[in-house]
C-alpha cells in the first residue's frame, strides 16, 4: 500500500485528490491550519479529516512514498521543510496528477474561461456512453461523488487545465505540467494579474501549454478568439489543428436547439458561449473516437456545471441564475446569454468584484462595457476584501467609471443590495447573480423565494 501525505489537505482540489487516492487503496494522511465546508465534511466522511488543526511534523516519516503540497502552504511550512530534509519525493498537485496519468491518453482543457463547462460536457458524454476514464475537474458536478478519479485500468484521463501556479515551491502554471495528447483552448482573456503582470506575459503561458503537447498530438481551439487562434496555429508541424466556432442553433419557446444538416437537438443549456463550449467538447470527443451523432444524443441531458449559468428558481415570469463569472469577457457572455434566451424579459444582473484581479485598480478598466447587455446592473464589492488582499483602496466612483455604462449602480453593503432587490417587482424579469464568491453569504435559493413573495 502506497503512503501519501497532503500538506494543506483542505483545499478544494487537494481534498478531492486525497479522497481519490483513498478510494484507489492508498494510505492517505494530511494536515492543514484551516479547513472549511464542504471540504471538512467530505474529508470526515472518508476518514481523512486531521485529528487536530495545524501542522504536525510527526506525520512526515521516512516511509512516505510521496508528499503532495498545496498552494495554501508556505515555503517555510514545517512539514515541507522536514520532507525536504528527509529527501522525500515532493509533488505539487498537478505534478502528482501527471504522475498518475502519464501512461494514459491525457485530454487537457485550457483557457481563461469555459474550462469547467467543457470538461464537464466531455465527462457527461463519456459517462452516458459507458466509456471508462479518469478525470480531474474544478467544480462539483451532479452525479459525481468526487471531482478526481484515478484508476489503474482507464486508458483516458480528462483534466481541467488551470493556468494558476502549481505550489509555493513550484511557480509554473498547473497546465504546463500535464503534457496533453489532446489539448483544447477556449479563450484567452487577461486574468491573475498578481502573477502575470502584463497581458503579453499571460498569453505566453498558453503558448508554452501548446508547446508541451505530446508528439503527434492535437490542439482543438476556438477560432473566434484571435489570441487563441494565434497561439494554436503556432503549434509544431506534428500537432494536428482542429478549429471550432459557434454551431448553428435556434431558440424556440425558451429552449435552445442545436441544428445539424438533418436534425434539431434540444438542449438544457443555452447561450452562445455554452454552444461554443459544446462544439469544442464535441471536437475533443471526436478526436478520441466518439461519433458526432453519439455525442449529440448524449449531450442533450447535460444540465451544466455547478455555478455555471446554474438555474436556482424559475416560474412563468421569473428566473434566477447564478454564475461563477467574474472576468470581463465572462460577464459579457453570461449577460448576453440570459438576455438572448429571454428577449422579452428585463434582465437585472448583479456581480461581485471578489478576485485579486477584479479588485486591482490597474485592472478595473478592463471592465468597460462588461455589463451593457443587462437592463439594470448592480456591482458589489466589500472594502474589507481589499484590506484582506492587501490591495489599494478603490471607490464606488472609480468602479462606476471603469464599467463606463449608465445602467450601473455600485454597492459596498450586500445587505443594502438585497434590500433594493426586494423592492423590485419581479414579474417578467430575470435576476443573474455573478461572482467567484457569494456576496458575503447570500443564500440564493432563499433570495429567490423572498423575491417571488
Amino acid at each position: 500500500m502506497k503512503k501519501v501525505h497532503f500538506i494543506a489537505i483542505g483545499g478544494s482540489a487537494m481534498h478531492n485528490l486525497a479522497i481519490a487516492l483513498k478510494l484507489k487503496g492508498y494510505h492517505v494522511t494530511g494536515s492543514d491550519d484551516e479547513i472549511f465546508s464542504p471540504s471538512k465534511e467530505r474529508l470526515d466522511k472518508y476518514g481523512l479529516l486531521p485529528e487536530k488543526t495545524g501542522w504536525n511534523t510527526e506525520l512526515i516519516t521516512p516511509d512516505l512514498d510521496s508528499v503532495i503540497v498545496g498552494m495554501h502552504a508556505r515555503e517555510d511550512n514545517p512539514e515541507l521543510l522536514k520532507a525536504q530534509e528527509l529527501g522525500l519525493k515532493i509533488f505539487s498537485y498537478p505534478e502528482y496528477i501527471y504522475e498518475q496519468t502519464k501512461d494514459k491518453t491525457r485530454v487537457v482543457i485550457g483557457g481563461s474561461h469555459g474550462k469547467t463547462s467543457i470538461t464537464s460536457m466531455i465527462l457527461h458524454v463519456l459517462n452516458q456512453l459507458g466509456i471508462n476514464h479518469d478525470y480531474m475537474v474544478g467544480a462539483q458536478l451532479e452525479g459525481f461523488e468526487c471531482m478526481v478519479k484515478l484508476s489503474e485500468d482507464a486508458k483516458i484521463a480528462v483534466l481541467e487545465g488551470d493556468e494558476y501556479l502549481s505550489s509555493p515551491i513550484d511557480r509554473r502554471p498547473k497546465f504546463h505540467l500535464y503534457h496533453p495528447d489532446i489539448a483544447l483552448l477556449s479563450g484567452i482573456a487577461w486574468d491573475h494579474i498578481n502573477v502575470f503582470p502584463t497581458f503579453e506575459n499571460y498569453v505566453e503561458q498558453f503558448q508554452i501549454f501548446v508547446d508541451k503537447i505530446e508528439p503527434n498530438g492535437t490542439i482543438v481551439y476556438y477560432e473566434g478568439d484571435k489570441n487563441v487562434k494565434k497561439v494554436a496555429t503556432n503549434a509544431r508541424e506534428d500537432v494536428t489543428q482542429i478549429p471550432y466556432n459557434t454551431p448553428d442553433y435556434t431558440i424556440e419557446n425558451g429552449t435552445t436547439f442545436l441544428l445539424t444538416e438533418n436534425k434539431k437537438y434540444p438542449l438544457l443549456i443555452f447561450g452562445e458561449h455554452n454552444l461554443q463550449n459544446l462544439n469544442g467538447a464535441m471536437q475533443v470527443c471526436k478526436a478520441i473516437g466518439i461519433k458526432s451523432e453519439d455525442f449529440l444524443q448524449a449531450i442533450q441531458s447535460f444540465k451544466g456545471a455547478s455555478k455555471r449559468l446554474e438555474l436556482v428558481k424559475k416560474d412563468d415570469s421569473f428566473a434566477l441564475y447564478k454564475d461563477f463569472a467574474h472576468s470581463p469577457s465572462k460577464l459579457k457572455a453570461t449577460t448576453q446569454a440570459v438576455k438572448q434566451q429571454y428577449p422579452s424579459r428585463e434582465l437585472i444582473a448583479c456581480m461581485e468584484l471578489h478576485t485579486f484581479s477584479s479588485l486591482n485598480k490597474a485592472f478595473l478598466s478592463q471592465y468597460k462595457g462588461a455589463m451593457q447587455n443587462a437592463d439594470i446592473a448592480f456591482v458589489y464589492f466589500n472594502p474589507k476584501t481589499l484590506t484582506h488582499k492587501k490591495l489599494e483602496n478603490i471607490t464606488p466612483e472609480e468602479v462606476k467609471k471603469a464599467f463606463a455604462t449608465d445602467n450601473i449602480t455600485i454597492y459596498t453593503d450586500s445587505n443594502k443590495l438585497v434590500e433594493d432587490l426586494k423592492k423590485i417587482n419581479w414579474n417578467n424579469k430575470n435576476l443573474l447573480m455573478m461572482s467567484s464568491g457569494n456576496f458575503d453569504g447570500i443564500d440564493f435559493e432563499e433570495l429567490a423565494e423572498r423575491l417571488r413573495k
